[in-house]
């Protein structure tokens, strides 16, 4: 049967008045911390889930539970800390205020087995992986040749190869598994805190994009499907069966180890204040930065035609040509660190050379002034630095022109080292110092929200716990803009 929906305000009058009926008057009490909770489930409004849903349900058989309690109850589980359903489920029977928040009679809260149920709505697909599980085994990738350092990509081409096939053909929406999940966390939350300003002017939209490791396990859990070990071969190569299909073996820049687990890659709203994110996904742990940043780009676009995004932020893992031809040809600019190993002095037109930025150096040894950027032809001007009141004080000067020596860099020839706007102008350095919205974002989900204490063993779990935590982050920032004080009303008489 199809469930019984209720609007928000139905929602705030039940937790107003279960409140007043178990925390009035008895030995149970609200501590300040759990004034936080109230206020935030009270500002959060889930009503939509079950027309998002809609699809997943039927007309015949026992009644579900409204969608949107066991939404807010995965998200309270979220908020409190709690990595296991089996524990939300005893805390909700032994805490009359998690029920409530979650909008659930006490002593009448769902079982394992009912979140379960809506954990299969929320992923569109019958398989819990993307993969399957049966395949051979991986080998380990390269890790960073320095400290810090992140692990190159596999092939050299690979970034150029992919970039050609997205302009080829032309982007059309893919339906994947976390569609729904998707779905949810931009109809109700991103829209809702687009709505409020807090994620900067989605018509001229800055993005910082940046991946980081998810560590699942210790090591790839796999069975033989072969008899080869009771042959003598202990090293063979046949196919095995893994229980984390889509999980595979990556190198932790961060950490200097390797990991087995996903990669993911953030995109995030650099002007936000609160550093907020907007899409999510999950890779295999061995796939670069500049692949998953290409292939998130083309989903993000797709699931929010309505934004224009004027810039996007990224590191020194993204310098790569085909990297700013590709958002040069949507015309967004690319605000994007130079890689140390490929930077240094380089020939450029007879006797001048390049430093390390792509500020032409004279016979001199000095870097050229800046004179400005004509947009019109797309180059940019570049005077003699010996110049004091019109007049060329060098002492070998290398034009006779008394105006003195000019050379022009053209964005056209390599946009990596002659973008539009300098890497050593201030409205570069502005701009770029909001890349670490996204590392502020991750380190949110991984430290404050504590991404990888769970121990699921599907894509379809960690992209639940993924979008929930995402979820909450959306959440603690309508809270923090509110004025909202409900202790003084809600338990008055």
């Amino acid at each position: 049967m199809l469930p019984v929906v209720r609007s928000h305000c139905d929602y705030q009058s039940f937790v107003a008045e279960q409140l007043k009926t178990h925390y009035t008057g008895g030995i149970l009490c609200i501590q300040s911390p759990d004034w936080n909770l109230i206020e935030k489930f009270w500002l959060t409004d889930l009503s939509k889930t079950a027309f998002i849903l809609r699809d997943t349900f039927s007309k015949q058989g026992p009644r579900p539970r409204d969608p949107a309690d066991m939404l807010r109850s995965i998200l309270l589980m979220v908020q409190t800390g709690v990595s296991s359903v089996t524990q939300w489920v005893t805390l909700l029977r032994r805490v009359p205020l998690y029920a409530i928040l979650s909008g659930f009679i006490p002593n009448k809260t769902p079982g394992v087995g009912t979140f379960y149920d809506f954990f299969a709505r929320l992923w569109a697909s019958d398989s819990p992986n993307f993969s399957c599980k049966k395949k051979r085994k991986t080998k380990k990738i390269k890790k960073g040749a320095r400290k810090g350092e992140k692990a190159p990509t596999t092939s050299p081409n690979k970034v150029a190869n992919l970039v050609k096939g997205l302009e080829r053909r032309s982007a059309v929406f893919k339906f994947l598994p976390f569609d729904r999940l998707c779905a949810l966390f931009k109809e109700i939350f991103v829209f809702k805190s687009a709505q409020l300003g807090l994620l900067g002017d989605i018509k001229n939209l800055c993005l910082a994009g940046d991946g980081t490791p998810v560590r699942t396990s210790a090591y790839p859990r796999s069975k033989r499907t072969c008899d080869c070990r009771e042959k003598g071969i202990f090293d063979c190569e046949c196919p095995r069966i893994y229980s984390q299909p889509d999980c595979n073996i990556g190198w932790d820049s961060s950490r200097e180890c390797y990991f087995h687990g996903y990669h993911l890659y953030v995109y995030t709203a650099a002007e936000s204040f609160y550093d907020l994110p907007v899409y999510p996904r999950l890779y295999k742990a061995s796939r670069h930065d500049s692949i998953s940043m290409l292939l998130s780009a083309e989903e993000l676009q797709l699931r929010y035609p309505d934004w224009v995004i004027s810039r996007v932020l990224l590191d020194a893992a993204h310098d790569a040509m085909p990297i700013y031809h590709y958002f040069n040809n949507r015309d967004i600019l690319a605000f994007i660190d130079l890689n140390k190993r490929r930077s240094g002095q380089t020939k450029y037109k007879d006797d001048f050379s390049l430093s390390e930025s792509g500020i032409p150096i004279c016979n001199k040894g000095l870097e050229m002034k800046d004179n400005g950027y004509d947009y019109t032809r797309g180059r940019r001007k570049y005077r003699c630095p010996l110049i004091k009141k019109g007049i060329v004080a060098c002492d070998s000067p290398c034009s006779t022109s008394s105006y003195g020596r000019c050379v022009y860099t053209y964005t056209k020839e390599n946009i990596r080292l002659f973008p539009p706007i300098a890497r050593n102008s201030n409205e570069w350095k502005n701009a770029y110092k909001r890349r670490t919205s996204v590392e502020r974002s991750n380190k949110r989900e991984k430290v404050d929200y504590m991404l990888e204490a769970a121990r699921h063993r599907s894509s379809k779990m960690w992209n639940i716990r993924i979008y929930a935590i995402m979820m909450c982050q959306h959440m603690d920032a309508w809270f923090k803009e509110s004025d909202l004080t409900l202790q003084s009303t809600l338990l008055t008489a």
